[in-house]
């Protein structure tokens, strides 16, 4: 059975959480990491919990790297990166030494904190998502939501054209990407109640 929206299973995704969050609101959605699904489908997911390096070279060893690349970039296919999804989309990352798909012009770089004790690594808990650029993926959003955030890494956005939404821990960090066909969000709207319904329904749309 063949479903228009594939959550790409490349071995590093929270991805039972997403299934289930997508069926309870009604999403038909297929867990894959088989090459010819993924060239099939209208939207794509790419969760991921884990280590940058690692997850370049499960996508890079299960031949998911160019696939994906060629629907992202040639074919214009929709896509969500959620956590270290989102991560996978920049061009280089400190955690390993690795580079990303390069889809936005940015790096990942690893939080450093002022205070060690008030604000610990990685950053675990609840954060607000602030809403920047209008965009169709943020609409609804009141900028008062919050977030499920786990993550020892963070974007540094070089264009400001695709910051959509930031959040202060410590310091500002970027969040939420967009541009075109591409959305990233660093927190984990699978995890975040009913904004991150809007955001998984917003996608969809």
């Amino acid at each position: 059975m063949h479903s228009e929206l594939v959550v790409v299973d490349y071995g590093m995704g929270n991805l039972r959480s997403v299934e289930k969050k997508l069926l309870r609101l009604g999403i038909n959605a297929q867990i894959s990491g088989d090459l010819e699904v993924i060239r099939r489908a209208k939207k794509l997911i790419l969760p991921g919990v884990g280590h940058f390096a690692t997850g370049v070279k499960n996508l890079n060893e299960r031949g998911l790297w160019d696939v994906l690349d060629k629907k992202v970039c040639e074919e214009k296919t929709p896509i969500l990166g959620i956590c270290l999804g989102m991560q996978l989309m920049a061009k280089f990352s400190e955690e390993g030494n690795t580079k990303g798909f390069g889809w936005f012009d940015a790096e990942v770089k690893q939080f450093k904190v002022s205070d060690t004790l008030r604000f610990k690594v990685p950053h675990m808990g609840w954060n607000e998502a602030v809403p920047l650029n209008s965009h169709p993926y943020t609409q609804g959003l009141s900028g008062n939501e919050s977030y499920y955030f786990v993550h020892a890494y963070h974007l540094v956005c070089n264009n400001t054209e695709d910051i959509l939404g930031k959040t202060v821990y410590d310091y500002e960090f970027v969040s939420m990407m967009g541009r075109d066909n591409i959305i990233g969000v660093q927190f984990h709207p699978e995890k975040s109640h009913s904004a991150g319904d809007r955001l998984f329904l917003n996608f969809i749309k």
